[in-house]
């Protein structure tokens, strides 16, 4: 049976595959789905205080994407990823951390607009 990191780190594979061969407009939607559940995943905790519920949160609504095989997903399962990695409790979370923190930076930025 693989262990948990094994689990995360192939998900972790899958999602960097996606991410890099995604053209410009898809990596756009791919963040905007990573910055709505990191809102969603700030929210949570500062009701909950804890990380279980916003993985959950998180991968619940992976799922009706993942069906739809909308690329939005992957958005979705990545903050899922690095919600579990911060808590740092399984082998070489550090590891999956860096890499995880390298392809959030692949992910083009959008500038708050001014009104």
């Amino acid at each position: 049976m693989l262990d948990e990191s094994e689990d995360l780190s192939k998900t972790l594979s899958w999602t960097i595959a996606i991410i890099t061969m995604s053209g410009p407009e898809d990596r756009e939607r791919i963040a905007a789905a990573y910055r709505q559940a990191r809102e969603l995943v700030k929210n949570l905790r500062k009701k909950r205080g804890e990380r279980g519920p916003c993985i959950v949160a998180c991968f619940a609504q992976t799922e009706a994407y993942r069906t739809a095989e909308d690329i939005v997903c992957v958005g979705r399962i990545l903050t899922s990823i690095q919600e579990r990695i911060n808590e740092g409790s399984f082998c070489d979370w550090r590891k999956l951390r860096k890499v995880v923190t390298q392809y959030v930076k692949l992910l083009p930025v959008t500038d708050p607009t001014v009104h």
